[in-house]
């Protein structure tokens, strides 16, 4: 497996049986302006994992002092939620529901934009100012018609707010970001009912997670083998 790979699962045929992966899909390199951008979904030979519409992968790059940070300026959602994930750097967010925050490196934004939002996703005036080391992923996630004029709604995660759980004495590390794990409830619970996590494994680390077959599962490697 290589970096910015997609494995995906369609195995499985009963609740609790064994998943495993039957195929692996390359992101496909598609900057943005000078941010530079891979896209594993949509991509060749996959179009989304119902109900995951798209991910982008920004970075990693470093940004130079007094530059002019992310390029997103105000833009507009509607029926579908974004998962952001700052790996480094920082995303100061804004909409017209009247939500702002600043995530740094760590972090989780969670906007549903349900019956629409115009937000912005730019760089702080310090990032700006100063420069430094830059990576995000964005995914954005489909609602069902019965809940796409749900009403928007922001949460904006640090790292500290984030549960993180010690797996295979502590050779890997889970990263709760909603739904439920191991006896914990994360800080988002979707309308969907997804559960997000991100994972961090030492070589050699073994760790076996659950995947009912009545679920889609969307996996990406962000580096590593």
């Amino acid at each position: 497996m290589t970096d910015h790979d997609l494995p995906f699962d369609t195995a499985g045929s009963a609740r609790g049986a064994r998943r495993s992966v039957t195929g692996q899909l390359a992101a496909q390199r598609d900057d943005i302006a000078d941010l530079i951008t891979r896209r594993p979904l949509p991509g060749r030979g996959v179009d989304q994992v119902d109900p995951f519409l798209f991910l982008n992968h920004h970075g990693p790059q470093v940004y130079r002092p007094r530059n002019n940070g992310l390029p997103f300026g105000p833009h507009p959602h509607r029926g579908f939620e974004t998962v952001t994930f700052i790996l480094e750097g920082d995303i100061a967010h804004r909409d017209t529901g009247g939500h702002e925050s600043v995530i740094d490196a760590g972090g989780v934004q969670w906007m549903t934009a349900g019956s629409g939002l115009v937000h912005e996703e730019v760089s702080s005036a310090d990032f700006k100012r100063d420069g430094g080391p830059l990576e995000v992923l964005q995914l954005w996630v489909n609602l069902p018609s019965r809940l796409k004029m749900s009403p928007p709604k922001y949460v904006g995660l640090q790292r500290e707010d984030i549960p993180s759980l010690e797996l295979d004495d502590g050779k890997a590390q889970l990263d709760l970001i909603a739904g439920q794990w191991g006896g914990q409830v994360a800080p988002i619970q979707s309308l969907t009912g997804i559960t997000m996590t991100t994972l961090t494994l030492t070589a050699g680390a073994h760790v076996q997670l659950e995947a009912p077959a009545d679920r889609s599962v969307f996996f990406y490697l962000v580096r590593g083998r």
